[in-house]
């Protein structure tokens, strides 16, 4: 049965607390505005009541909301759904696995979240109860993935957020969350000074020598400073020379994306040029 379709106040809708994912102001974002500011709202959000006021906190569609306030929309059209608090936070996290782009911190803090709520529940699946008006995507990780992606938790936002960048893959990531708060400290000091970042096999040899002994700067160091066996010649640009060029959103992958796309271009109508 097919859940009624009623338009709510804008300034009623509230971020639904804690949520892991984040809406950025980037050109995604300008596109799904201007595409509002034409069509409106296809799908409607999903929402539940906050009890002892005429709010509603959102389950899915925050970065619907945020394009709809700054395509001058004051309401929106949602489905409102009496959801428990552990239940919303499961429908919270699967509902947003269907976007094409989620940073890697954004899945460690989401599965961290469902997998509590989960427990709370003592359910071991998504039972939500919501019917076809939301997608709920079930986990496409295995449960020893999902494990992984929890661990980047342990990480200090400096060295989760080079992770969502591309600065240090995900492997050698989640063998860095093992490293104590001091150790990891350490390791983005050494990071930063020596402009290199650990491997997989330098991140458990880090490891390894933090659970028996201890990592020292100078441990961390020595190992960081290493030539990579696959090491190659390399072009440096500072990122805050590049940064006022492309969204906040990008990562350093997709920023070098678009950089080559740029060199292409200007190769190939140098090209035409000389004909």
């Amino acid at each position: 049965m097919n859940k009624e379709i009623i338009n709510l106040k804008i300034e009623n809708l509230k971020e639904f607390k804690s949520h892991p994912y984040k809406v950025v102001d980037d050109w995604d974002m300008v596109a799904l505005t201007e595409s509002i500011r034409k069509s409106g709202i296809i799908n409607p959000v999903v929402v539940r009541p906050i009890e002892g006021t005429e709010n509603y906190e959102i389950i899915s569609g925050h970065r619907r909301i945020f394009a709809a306030k700054k395509a001058g929309l004051t309401d929106v059209p949602a489905v409102i759904y009496a959801l428990d608090k552990d239940t919303a936070i499961v429908a919270v996290v699967d509902s947003n696995f269907n976007r094409e782009h989620i940073l890697p911190s954004e899945k460690a803090f989401a599965y961290k979240m469902r997998n509590e709520a989960l427990k709370r529940q003592n359910k071991d699946s998504v039972q939500v109860g919501l019917g076809d008006q939301i997608a709920m995507v079930r986990a496409s990780e295995s449960a020893s993935q999902i494990k992984r992606y929890v661990r980047l938790t342990k990480l200090n936002k400096k060295l989760l957020d080079m992770v969502d960048e591309g600065r240090i893959a995900f492997t050698p990531a989640v063998e860095l969350s093992y490293l104590n708060e001091i150790e990891q400290t350490d390791l983005l000091e050494v990071i930063e000074v020596l402009d290199a970042t650990p491997n997989l096999s330098q991140a458990m040899r880090l490891k390894e020598i933090s659970q028996k002994e201890g990592l020292t700067p100078e441990t961390i160091s020595e190992i960081l400073s290493e030539q990579k066996a696959n090491q190659k010649e390399r072009l440096h640009i500072q990122t805050e020379k590049l940064r006022k060029y492309f969204p906040k959103s990008y990562t350093l992958q997709q920023m070098e994306e678009e950089i080559i796309k740029l060199c292409e271009r200007n190769y190939r109508n140098k090209q035409m040029d000389a004909r």
